[in-house]
């Protein structure tokens, strides 16, 4: 009883997830290396042998332009299918958060718990993704360790506001839609197959405000080692700012679910 609430919800996951770790840890390190290899190598070859093209990407090759976005669009994605159906199946389904409650665990605990055992997960995920980015010299570089931090920092920023949806709602109809029309078009643009500078001037102000645009600028430009302090505090914080609102939106949607 003398260990953390959170940090025994996080045992509760850890449990379950030593079934699945081995087919998990291996395909965080598969999938990105298919993304390098078909995307930022093989389209890789032939935008650089495009006039221009180099210029257009800062004066970098195109993998390592790709590559370190791949470990902000992999945290996103998988936080934001984590925080959607398995949380409303907490609620609605299993129960396991209704019966949680019933236990010292109060809602503000679970919400923890969940932050840090999808803080778990990302590291698992970025720390594939790394891997993979060691094996090519474009991206081999210590930038590579705090790229983790900032790609954990992109998941939560999903994470924490998802969840606070899907826990106010009673089926997961919406849930698709979320999906479709929200991570999707993040995911093409949200900066990591061209600059976000490339897109029409109506559409760049919405990829600006994403939280994915601001994982990726993180990565990448502590990737190939050209970010500043300045630059790196602004996307941090507004990283933190989708972190902190979701958080505060998750206990109060938890408390009044749970009624603790």
């Amino acid at each position: 009883m003398s260990t953390p609430a959170a940090v025994r919800y996080w045992e509760g996951e850890l449990t379950v997830y030593k079934r699945i770790w081995f087919s998990n840890v291996l395909g965080s390190f598969v999938q990105p290396m298919l993304y390098l290899l078909g995307i930022g190598v093989g389209v890789g070859s032939l935008i650089d042998d495009g006039g221009g093209s180099t210029a257009s990407l800062g004066g970098i090759p195109y993998v390592a332009f790709f590559a370190p976005a791949i470990l902000a669009e992999t945290t996103m994605m998988l936080c934001a299918q984590d925080s959607l159906w398995p949380v409303m199946d907490g609620f609605m389904w299993s129960y396991r958060y209704r019966s949680a409650a019933a236990t010292p665990l109060g809602s503000n605990d679970l919400v923890a718990g969940i932050a840090l055992w999808q803080v778990t997960r990302c590291l698992i995920a970025a720390g594939g993704v790394a891997i993979a980015l060691l094996l090519f010299d474009d991206t081999r570089s210590w930038g590579l360790v705090p790229a983790i931090g900032f790609a954990v920092l992109t998941g939560l920023a999903f994470t924490m506001p998802i969840s606070a949806w899907s826990a106010s709602r009673e089926s997961d109809k919406s849930f698709p839609a979320i999906m479709r029309f929200g991570i999707l078009p993040m995911f093409l643009f949200g900066g990591a197959f061209y600059p976000v500078s490339e897109l029409p001037g109506w559409l760049r102000p919405a990829a600006y405000a994403t939280p994915l645009y601001h994982g990726i600028e993180l990565c990448r430009r502590s990737v190939i080692e050209t970010l500043t302090w300045e630059r790196g505090l602004v996307h941090v914080g507004a990283l933190v700012g989708f972190i902190v609102i979701g958080t505060l939106l998750c206990r109060r949607v938890f408390a009044k679910r749970l009624g603790t």
